[in-house]
């Protein structure tokens, strides 16, 4: 009775087309609405001063490939555009990607399809008749033989099929890498130059600190010769500057290494140059931002999707070694001719040829269960890896819409503080002109107002940094010529 049902199991297999082992089906969306516990601002805060703006979140709002060009900087746009043509890091993804889907031809190429050879032959050969049991001297002869030969594995469980499968969803896999690297890539260059106008705004204004205490220092010692003022009022005058003047070499330092990032992001060498200098002003604050619904994340973020591509080729793979414990049926056949001479070869010669049929069934071999148990065991572990990079993708989202939020208030306290100390300064400067003011206390106002700009620009460069993090956090599509999915 168990032979029987096999056979008819067997026989449903054959006539069905089926591969064994569970069909991939797409993982189920995150059963969440909201990204973050309490609802997120439909709109940020704004400030009354340069990228200060308020940002509208568009729920549904399509995200353009070339989503960088949003903060309209010419600037930008050459670089990201030169970067993503000459990057060594896409050059190694792409070729990568290439090899994936040759791989997976080959594999089409080597099992979907019967596999003909042809061959040729020569033999010289010593034959004495007494191995046959005749009389007579030992002859000396040539052979020679040609023939086509033809192989097919019916694949009746589908592990060739499954197989194919997997390579196919290790193609998408490499083909969302690329797309993943393709967006890192614009983010981290986006990130560097914005970093790089931040430190240009702070080492502009650290020079005008430095500069008006250097001035207060040079008044001090006038005092001092005039018996008007301590020694020590210098000293600490010049303990301050030199403070502030050691506060340079860093900034600068900081700057320059952000200059040779952006050359190597962009595929060059720092000191082969071509790199522009990027101030804040060379930036526009996008007032539109995009906002998927989590559901839709998951479908467009390339690092979830290749997870899911993983997750896709471990479910084919666990079908393969399904497919190892069932009958393997592979068929040959060959046709050809055999020859004393090659004139005669391909005419008056022998004709040979052969039919093979094979069926073969594991009927102990332990290793076979535990190669399944182990492919479902990896199948496990890329689902629980796909739910990992899925939360991770939520909370870079959450993370993203709360920094936009927050730091939208920080710039607005900050402009607030700014336009205080520069409403200071100018009365200062009133009282001087008046002579109500030293010229002291004119230099002291005007660090201040420095002072302020100092933790202004550092916001501002954070409010574009956040529009930058938000746009990679939603995903986009590829745009990469020439990139072709194999499902």
């Amino acid at each position: 009775m168990k032979a029987n049902s096999t056979v008819w199991m067997l026989l449903a297999v054959l006539l069905g087309g089926c591969a064994v082992g569970p069909d991939f089906k797409r993982p189920a969306a995150p059963n969440v609405v909201d990204y973050t516990v309490t609802p997120v601002a439909a709109q940020t805060d704004s400030a009354p001063t340069r990228l200060g703006e308020a940002q509208r979140l568009v729920t549904g709002m399509a995200v353009d490939a070339q989503w960088w060009r949003s903060f309209r900087s010419p600037k930008l746009d050459v670089l990201i555009e030169t970067a993503l043509t000459a990057s060594p890091s896409l050059a190694a993804a792409r070729a990568t990607l290439r090899q994936a889907q040759e791989l997976h031809a080959a594999q089409a190429g080597s099992t979907l399809y019967p596999q003909v050879d042809t061959g040729l032959g020569a033999q010289r050969q010593r034959m004495s008749p007494s191995a046959l049991g005749q009389a007579g001297d030992a002859r000396t002869f040539s052979l020679y033989n040609a023939s086509v030969g033809v192989r097919y594995n019916l694949d009746l469980a589908g592990g060739n099929r499954r197989a194919l499968e997997a390579l196919a969803a290790r193609a998408d896999f490499r083909r969302y890498e690329l797309d993943a690297a393709r967006l890192t890539l614009a983010g981290n260059i986006a990130s560097a130059a914005i970093t790089r106008a931040q430190f240009d705004a702070q080492i502009e204004a650290t020079v005008a600190i430095l500069r008006a205490q250097e001035e207060q220092v040079q008044i001090a010692r006038e005092r001092v010769c005039l018996g008007q003022a301590a020694p020590d009022e210098v000293l600490s005058l010049q303990t301050q500057a030199e403070q502030t003047r050691a506060e340079l070499p860093t900034l600068r330092k900081q700057m320059q290494q952000t200059e040779h990032l952006l050359a190597v992001l962009a595929g060059r060498a720092p000191g082969a140059g071509g790199i522009p200098e990027f101030s804040l002003a060379d930036f526009t604050l996008p007032t539109e931002l995009p906002l998927v619904v989590p559901s839709e994340l998951v479908r467009r973020r390339p690092d979830v999707q290749a997870s899911e591509a993983l997750l896709h080729a471990a479910n084919a793979e666990y079908g393969v070694a399904v497919a190892k414990l069932y009958p393997q049926i592979n068929l040959s056949a060959s046709l050809g001719s055999q020859a004393l001479t090659t004139s005669a070869l391909f005419g008056s010669g022998s004709a040979v040829w052969s039919l093979v049929g094979q069926l073969t069934q594991p009927l102990f071999n332990p290793g076979l269960p535990a190669e399944k148990r182990a492919a479902l065991a990896a199948f496990e572990a890329a689902a629980a890896n796909y739910q990992g990079v899925v939360l991770e993708a939520l909370r870079n989202v959450a993370d993203a819409l709360r920094a936009a939020e927050n730091d939208a208030q920080t710039l607005a306290a900050l402009a607030a503080a700014d336009e205080a100390a520069h409403g200071s300064l100018r009365s200062v400067e009133r009282q001087y002109q008046l002579g109500t003011a030293s010229y002291v206390q004119l230099l002291i106002a005007q660090q201040q107002a420095q002072q302020t700009r100092i933790g202004l620009a550092a916001a501002q460069a954070q409010r574009l940094a956040d529009s930058v993090a938000l746009y990679q956090a939603m995903g986009t599509g590829s745009d990469e010529p020439n990139v072709i999915s194999l499902r």
